[in-house]
């Protein structure tokens, strides 16, 4: 192998690698001048969407008159669209993200190759010059100087050799690290889709619930506090016939599940996270304002409302596994999740948009999206309503066949454990 030869090796892969470089260039200026547009629009969406949720929660809670009701529901249906429009950015820039990743590990892919069949050649031609006598290697040579050069170079050529091991050893780690970081963008794209058809399901919900409102009312007073009224009493009826039937399965022990806690730590202990990342307390826990008005049977509230808008991220507040979710008329759609700490309690999310996505016996983690905030079952608004339980059963409900959990007894106060 001539020495323009053994340069050549060496020098090609130079101009290789340069060129995977330089073909990147024009499209990467683009893709980042794109990337830092759709940084700037998120940031902007994300700012509007922090003032929807205020004034949703601040709306639902003033919603007493017809006027107010009905700007609460633009007010969502407006906060749903920037949900959508801001999911849709982020599903963007989660594209080019796996576009630029899925670039890189092809050419860190071709890289490794070529330093492998470029060592590959090296080591061959360096055992056929180890292969040489020294004393041959100085006859082949007509003066000492040729000899000497050439010893030089075989050294370089093994120095060179070891900086090609060495980089291709980090080329290996960096592929590893590039294809681990495509995995996690696909499966932030997956949970961006599921956000992007749970924001389309609200916006149909809340677009149907304001068109009712208009259609009962007629945008009259009256008839509005009417509606409100019979909402109270057709619930407080509803949670009337539930105590009895509850009653009677405590007694016959007709439970489908039936988890008891094995003991409760000191109020205060931070056990548990909220289920929504950006909310407002609607509705606390016990004799509330409204349960003294009778909404629940004469029962205290057995978790706590809130409400960071229709479409929101509903989140595990706790590792845990799901143990039972269904649709009532009292609930909507709701899930459990029994967290197997030492205690042994049970969270529960209800009037969620649609069912939970994750069946019953899927392991979740603390933060994990579960479902979606909305206003199924028997809700006047949208929120998102929290219980934990020191005791918890669920049952059927022969006269309809549908999946119900415990209301009365078992229930503690989520607040006393919760993380502000």
């Amino acid at each position: 192998m001539s020495k323009l030869s053994k340069k050549l090796i060496i020098n090609s892969g130079l101009i290789i690698l340069t060129i995977f470089w330089l073909a990147g260039i024009a499209l990467a200026q683009t893709e980042e001048e794109r990337m830092a547009e759709l940084k700037i629009q998120i940031e902007q969406l994300e700012l509007e969407a922090q003032k929807y949720r205020s004034n949703i929660a601040s709306e639902q809670e003033e919603a007493k008159t017809i006027q107010t009701a009905i700007a609460s529901l633009k007010n969502q249906v407006a906060s749903i669209q920037n949900q959508i429009l801001l999911t849709n950015k982020k599903i963007d820039k989660s594209g080019i993200e796996i576009n630029n990743l899925e670039t890189n590990i092809f050419d860190t892919q071709k890289s490794i190759d070529y330093r492998k069949n470029t060592i590959g050649e090296l080591i061959l031609y360096m055992s056929k010059t180890d292969a040489e006598p020294l004393i041959l290697s100085l006859i082949k040579n007509q003066n000492i100087s040729d000899f000497l050069r050439q010893d030089y170079y075989a050294r370089t050529i093994n120095s060179d050799l070891l900086d090609m091991v060495s980089e291709l050893k980090n080329s290996k780690i960096q592929l590893e690290s590039e294809k681990s970081d495509l995995e996690d963008r696909k499966q932030d794209l997956e949970a961006l889709n599921r956000d992007q058809a749970a924001q389309k399901l609200s916006l149909s919900q809340a677009k149907v619930v304001q068109d009712n409102l208009l259609k009962i009312t007629k945008g009259q007073e009256a008839a509005y506090q009417k509606m409100l009224q019979t909402t109270e009493q057709k619930k407080s009826l509803f949670f009337t016939e539930l105590r009895e039937l509850e009653t009677k399965i405590i007694q016959g022990g007709l439970y489908l599940v039936h988890v008891t806690a094995s003991g409760l730590p000191k109020k205060g202990t931070v056990l548990f996270s909220w289920p929504e990342a950006s909310h407002r307390i609607t509705q606390g826990y016990g004799m509330t304002t409204y349960a003294k008005r009778g909404a629940y049977g004469g029962s205290p509230h057995n978790g706590v409302d809130i409400s960071g808008g229709m479409g929101s991220r509903v989140m595990a507040i706790g590792d845990g596994e799901i143990i039972a979710n269904g649709l009532n008329d009292g609930w909507g759609n709701w899930v459990a999740i029994k967290h197997p700490n030492q205690y042994n309690l049970v969270s529960v999310y209800a009037h969620m948009s649609s069912l939970s996505f994750l069946r019953v016996g899927t392991q979740v983690t603390k933060g994990q999206v579960i479902g979606y905030e909305g206003s199924t079952g028997n809700s006047t608004g949208s929120h998102l309503h929290v219980s934990i339980y020191k005791d918890f059963f669920t049952y059927v409900k022969e006269k309809n066949g549908q999946l119900y959990f415990n209301y009365f007894d078992g229930s503690i106060n989520p607040q006393d454990y919760m993380k502000y």
